[in-house]
């Protein structure tokens, strides 16, 4: 994903204003900072997504957003961030969690785990709370697991963001390099 890629095809601050629906946040949508695309601004967006989208449920594009306000990040790079997680990789996302919460509190990972509920979009209330009743038959282990997997997941995609922004600036600089060469 290209800089002028995401500029073309997130949502601009005016087009949200005009949202009938999105126009009284406008006071708090009207930072600069949450429009820009700029290099730590990216990386913060990133972080902050992959952070939220292991929160529970409906409330991770609601925490990447107010996350996204409070730590001055790029709010709609931040909400699509969040979307990595959906009804196909929950379920190995929070068994990654639940192992990760057993490691490190030193517990048994094979301990309590049964067989996550099959998704079904005809009966997605009932699905979502058998998956509801799933998470939290994982006890203690998920409660450490996700927090930490998600900080995990921003601090890795923190990092990534960075190195990859000054690789793409250093590969700039010496095709330039090489053009002016060229003259």
């Amino acid at each position: 994903m290209s800089r002028k890629w995401l500029k073309a095809n997130l949502p601009s601050a005016e087009h949200i204003s005009q949202n009938r629906y999105l126009r009284w946040m406008q006071p708090w949508l009207a930072g600069h900072y949450l429009w820009t695309l700029h290099r730590r601004n990216m990386a913060r967006a990133v972080a902050i997504g992959l952070f939220a989208g292991l929160m529970p449920g409906p409330t991770q594009m609601l925490t990447g957003g107010v996350m996204a306000l409070l730590l001055r990040a790029n709010l709609p790079l931040t909400l699509f961030v969040t979307l990595y997680t959906n009804p196909l990789t929950i379920v190995p996302l929070y068994l990654l969690a639940y192992r990760y919460g057993a490691w490190l509190l030193g517990t048994d990972t094979q301990a309590n785990i049964s067989m996550a509920p099959d998704f079904s979009l005809a009966t997605f209330g009932s699905w979502l709370a058998q998956m509801v009743d799933w998470a939290v038959s994982l006890g203690p282990a998920l409660l450490v697991g996700l927090p930490a997997l998600g900080l995990s997941f921003a601090v890795v995609g923190y990092l990534l963001v960075i190195i990859a922004w000054r690789g793409f600036i250093v590969y700039l600089w010496h095709r330039r390099k090489v053009q002016r060469a060229a003259r």
